[in-house]
């Protein structure tokens, strides 16, 4: 269809400039003719392109944006106002989101830095990955994967944060999939589409992993990965394929930045993290990321391995995709309270009996142990030094406090955080680090006492974002002895 017009009313809206004409929708941005029913921020409106050469794949994927969108909420999406009728004229009007995007970072930062600028480089990686980490995992919990992360549906704002666009690829646990109903081949952006979507298998959340992984690539060495292939077997590549490492294009990035790269790009789903939560809390503690062969390599595997993989990916059998709400409780971040002054070993037994059980049941999750100390307690040192032996020892304890469990299928990271209010300190926590289970002790006074003085125990399990258990002090004595 032919451009509209500025000035051109639509059911109430008056439209400006265009902002986009892509090859399956135009994108403009409009306003209420009524200035009265002005909503408080900038709208823009998407109407699909429909002239005889386009493809039916533009209204089916208009159709699941219109479907989609209107579900979604929070700061990672733009807020759905209104949508045209499919029969006259399909438009979605939504809020305009002021910000740049990836592909604009990307050419503004070609990476050609010098060793002396990397490791600014990486912080800026490491930043920007976070946040699109837990955009993805915020709309992860609304059960949609949005199928189709590339940066230019990454949209950066100034504060930090990250909102994504366009979800006409998107699938929604709980509606029907259109688009695997109507088309019979991948549907997806071949740069960045993952294994398991090359073969058909939609609305793993994992596939958003290895999208985000693609993108990390690419900021870090300036190269794709698997390049832009154009055909189905071209596509199929990536089933067994692993690209060069990152340090092989760049060797002054460090270990930790290739290892999670290298393993949101693993082609097994279930090799990648197990949450976008997950990836995000890496990329915001890199010096809890525990360094494999995978993070050392400068050359990639060689022709038996990739040999081997070809095989195996001939003859595997792709499951249907997990419940993306579901996935997410089942591999949560489980984040233990360790108290470290006037704490009785009752305290602590109990503590680790408890993460013991719920990890236990939880194949994949993965522990945060997090002492809070007061901040004069560092500022009495005498020096930074011994600020920085202050915080080494609280980290032993807590590791040494972690030594009983299995954490063999878990990963395991150890964190001193320094604040004068202890409960505000670990509910930040759990809500910067979208923590899905936290673990802490029992108040020891009496319930009647508790109605009169607000303890820890208590504000966190009032304020926390996630499921908070609270465990009473427990200790055989007996046992201990032995």
């Amino acid at each position: 269809m032919k451009l509209l017009t500025p000035g051109t009313e639509i059911d109430g809206f008056v439209v400006h400039e265009c902002i986009h004409a892509g090859g399956m929708a135009h994108i403009y941005r409009v306003g209420y003719a009524n200035a009265a029913r002005n909503p408080g921020f900038p709208l823009a409106m998407k109407i699909p392109r429909m002239t005889a050469g386009d493809g039916a794949e533009n209204i089916v994927s208009f159709e699941v944006e219109l479907t989609i969108l209107p579900t979604l909420s929070g700061h990672h999406v733009p807020r759905f106002v209104a949508a045209g009728d499919l029969m006259r004229l399909p438009y979605l009007v939504m809020e305009y989101v002021e910000g740049r995007t990836l592909q604009h970072w990307l050419e503004e930062h070609p990476r050609t830095l010098t060793p002396e600028g990397a490791l600014q480089d990486t912080a800026d990686i490491a930043r920007i990955g976070s946040a699109m980490a837990l955009a993805a995992h915020s709309i992860h919990q609304q059960n949609v994967c949005h199928l189709d992360l590339k940066p230019a549906n990454v949209l950066l704002r100034e504060g930090g944060s990250v909102v994504l666009l366009d979800f006409g690829l998107s699938c929604h646990a709980h509606y029907p999939d259109l688009l695997a109903e109507e088309m019979r081949k991948a549907v997806g952006s071949p740069t960045w589409i993952a294994p398991e979507q090359v073969v058909g298998v939609r609305g793993d959340l994992r596939s958003d992993i290895f999208a985000i992984g693609v993108m990390l690539y690419e900021m870090a060495t300036g190269e794709l990965p698997f390049g832009a292939p154009a055909t189905q077997g071209g596509m199929r590549q990536r089933l067994w394929m692993t690209p060069a490492p990152p340090r092989q294009h760049r060797p002054d990035l460090p270990e930790w930045l290739q290892e999670v790269i290298l393993r949101c790009l693993e082609p097994e789903a279930a090799q990648r993290y197990p949450s976008a939560a997950h990836l995000a809390f890496d990329l915001a503690n890199p010096e809890q990321v525990p360094i494999t062969e995978r993070g050392r390599r400068l050359r990639g595997p060689g022709l038996a391995v990739h040999f081997k993989r070809w095989i195996k990916a001939a003859g595997m059998h792709y499951q249907p995709s997990p419940l993306p709400a579901r996935q997410i409780e089942q591999v949560p971040i489980v984040m233990v309270a360790v108290p470290h002054d006037d704490v009785t070993d009752a305290t602590l037994y109990s503590l680790r009996e408890a993460a013991a059980r719920s990890l236990g049941i939880r194949p994949g999750a993965r522990l945060a142990c997090v002492t809070v100390i007061s901040p004069s307690a560092s500022s009495t040192s005498d020096s930074a030094r011994s600020e920085t032996m202050l915080h080494r020892t609280h980290l032993a304890r807590l590791k040494q406090w972690a030594a009983g469990l299995d954490l063999s299928r878990h990963s395991a990271s150890y964190h001193v955080l320094e604040a004068g209010d202890v409960a505000q300190a670990l509910v930040r926590y759990a809500e910067g680090n979208r923590v899905g289970m936290m673990i802490l002790g029992a108040a020891t006074h009496g319930l009647q006492l508790q109605r009169f003085i607000d303890t820890v125990p208590i504000r966190v399990a009032r304020d926390a974002p996630c499921t908070v258990i609270l465990v009473k002090q427990q200790l055989p004595f007996d046992a201990l002895g032995q």
